[in-house]
């Protein structure tokens, strides 16, 4: 499958947010990752309703929206999820998670499972019929800038290896946390195709945003 960069729209620094956008577009970024944090399911707090609304009417580019909040299912009107955006909760946040990938498929977005590195693939045995995507976490959400989880190339590996075997070869494996360079080629070569780019790899003090995203993506065209 082709790679595709998603990236983490919590890392622009807000008074350059609509060079930016202009930027992502005319580097051809497929999708704009949104980390939404609730203080709750992840000790941090991050990108509200407003600002998502805000950012669809600055640019065209369909949002990856990734929510670490409790009980998804009460909260998911609130977004104005609209068609073609993934849309992707966590495992441990909600006890009816066939539901809610029924809603958010019936909103005309794509479902996703976001396993955090501790949250084992068997989760998903039988929730893969209701997916469009799973999300890997390469680090424990909430924070950006953490060194990457040593197990989670083995992860992607063994995940891809899952999805093939039950007939699920196009299925979406995106991977966020430290996206450097040197880990993207790794996680892309294990099967990963969506890269959520943050501080490791695309907002890197001292280089210009167009270079990063270019030399990013020469990294996961590699395969």
């Amino acid at each position: 499958m082709k790679s595709k960069i998603s990236p983490s729209m919590m890392c622009v620094p807000l008074l350059s947010l609509e060079s930016t956008l202009r930027t992502f577009e005319q580097a051809g970024i497929e999708y704009l990752h949104m980390d939404v944090m609730d203080g709750s399911f992840v000790p941090n707090f991050m990108l509200g309703t407003d600002f998502i609304k805000q950012i669809r009417s600055l640019t065209s580019i369909p949002l990856d929206i990734h929510l670490m909040i409790a009980r998804p299912e009460d909260k998911l009107d609130w977004f104005d999820i609209k068609p073609g955006e993934y849309v992707s909760f966590h495992a441990e946040a909600t006890v009816h998670a066939q539901s809610l990938c029924t809603r958010i498929r019936e909103k005309g977005a794509k479902p996703m499972l976001a396993l955090n590195p501790a949250t084992p693939l068997a989760v998903l045995e039988d929730l893969l019929p209701d997916l469009d995507g799973v999300l890997l976490m390469g680090v424990n959400p909430g924070f950006a800038g953490q060194k990457l989880i040593p197990q989670t190339i083995d992860k992607i590996q063994r995940l891809r290896q899952m999805l093939d075997e039950r007939g699920y070869p196009e299925m979406n494996i995106e991977i966020d946390g430290n996206t450097s360079e040197e880990n993207v080629k790794k996680m892309r070569a294990a099967g990963a195709d969506i890269f959520v780019g943050g501080t490791a790899g695309l907002f890197m003090k001292g280089y210009g945003l167009a270079e990063r995203i270019s030399n990013f993506r020469a990294c996961i065209d590699l395969i």
